[in-house]
């Protein structure tokens, strides 16, 4: 069945920085399950699937989106872009929503903004990462179904199969492009889930605002930071989209090749 908005969540246990992060436990629940609770918030998503590859080793993965009873796909390791092309293509959506499986502290107001505003200006894609301002972590991508199949068929750069969506923002002059910037820019601060440290700094704020507040907003963890400034140094020294700089230069070892 045709969904208008589908969320795709990519999520895999081997990722190389952090093994099983994913799936790392805090207050007694994996990870994936509390940014799952967070994006259930979000009122403009029809479907929500969690994209993971065919492997083995992303099993465990699978029995716990059974276990959330949330729709699970499995596709290509390597190519993330095919997996998740193919994802979008079982659910024929108008619009797909990018998200992965790093940001336990994601916003489902954000979320909504952003769809919101692919809707409402006509465009085919907007993004608040493209000039960010959002705190690293708060990432999120709507785009329409025919841009992603545009740049499935086209997309040859390891860097445009592994991080799905370079191809189409690297084009503003062919394809429609926004981007949503927050009041105040915040893209200094770190809360996306790549290091050990990274992780210990999301359960910290896990351990201090979810007993009360489950589904606590940015402005509650920006005020958690000014009570415990201690927290904001444990990964400080860290390097936004770490993973997709490896990409270009492979993409320019390949060149000189």
């Amino acid at each position: 069945m045709a969904v208008t908005v589908l969320a795709i969540i990519q999520a895999r246990v081997s990722s190389t920085r952090l093994p099983g992060k994913v799936l790392r436990t805090i207050l007694g629940k994996p990870m994936l399950q509390l940014q799952i609770e967070r994006i259930n918030a979000a009122r403009k998503i029809d479907q929500l699937v969690v994209a993971t590859s065919d492997q083995p080793s992303d099993q465990p993965l699978v029995e716990l989106c059974r276990q959330l009873k949330v729709d699970c796909f499995r596709g290509n390791l390597e190519n993330v872009l095919d997996r998740f092309y193919q994802c979008a293509r079982r659910y024929r959506p108008e619009v797909v929503v990018r998200l992965t499986g790093d940001c336990p502290l994601i916003d489902p107001t954000v979320i909504d903004q952003v769809i919101q505003h692919l809707f409402a200006n006509d465009y085919e894609y907007v993004s608040n990462t493209v000039e960010p301002t959002y705190p690293d972590g708060l990432d999120v991508e709507a785009f329409h179904f025919k841009v992603l199949e545009t740049a499935w068929r086209e997309a040859t750069l390891s860097s445009e199969r592994d991080h799905v969506t370079p191809f189409i923002w690297k084009q503003p002059d062919r394809f429609r492009i926004a981007n949503v910037k927050n009041d105040t820019d915040l893209s200094h601060m770190r809360w996306t889930v790549d290091k050990l440290e990274d992780f210990q700094l999301v359960e910290s704020i896990y351990k201090g605002l979810y007993p009360e507040t489950p589904l606590f907003t940015t402005e509650d963890i920006l005020q958690f930071f000014r009570e415990n400034p201690d927290l904001l140094r444990l990964n400080e020294h860290s390097e936004r989209n770490e993973g997709y700089q490896k990409s270009l230069k492979e993409d320019k070892a390949v060149e000189k090749s």
